[in-house]
């Protein structure tokens, strides 16, 4: 059993809901074990927050108003990926996959990252040298309720 999607959402705070609520339905539809769809749609909402704040030029009605999440649930594994077009990760920074120290705890944001590689099996962080944009993507090994109608053969 395959199943994607991607989305193409504008870089509001309200696409991030969205995507979350369209992971969620596609996994439960699916079969997926509650608690891992639960893991992947807070990582997915902290990518997409990341991007959404991040992710592109400042000035509006800039070339980079958007940006794309694309969710495989491919036999036993979920993979997805928020890309944006924005200024990228510093060199050396989480875009070389070297993953920025905690926040210190009275912080209220910078724990995004983190987080998703707390949630997620696998997580590939990139940003290409030379290009704008940032690529987050993460993946998991799915669980199946008893029930499960779409589950992996």
């Amino acid at each position: 059993m395959s199943i994607w999607w991607s989305l193409h959402l504008r870089r509001e705070a309200a696409s991030v809901p969205l995507a979350r609520r369209l992971l969620i339905g596609t996994m439960e539809t699916a079969g997926v074990d509650p608690d891992i769809s639960f893991d992947l749609s807070v990582a997915l909402s902290e990518a997409c927050a990341n991007a959404v704040e991040h992710g592109g030029a400042e000035e509006p009605g800039g070339p980079c108003e958007a940006y794309r999440v694309t969710a495989y649930l491919d036999g036993e594994r979920c993979r997805i990926e928020v890309s944006d077009t924005g200024p990228g990760f510093p060199a050396g920074g989480a875009g070389a996959g070297v993953l920025p120290p905690a926040p210190p705890e009275e912080a209220e944001s910078g724990r995004g990252l983190c987080l998703i590689r707390e949630l997620a099996d696998h997580v590939h962080i990139g940003s290409t040298p030379g290009r704008s944009g940032s690529v987050v993507s993460f993946d998991k090994i799915l669980k199946w309720r008893e029930d499960a109608p779409l589950v992996a053969v």
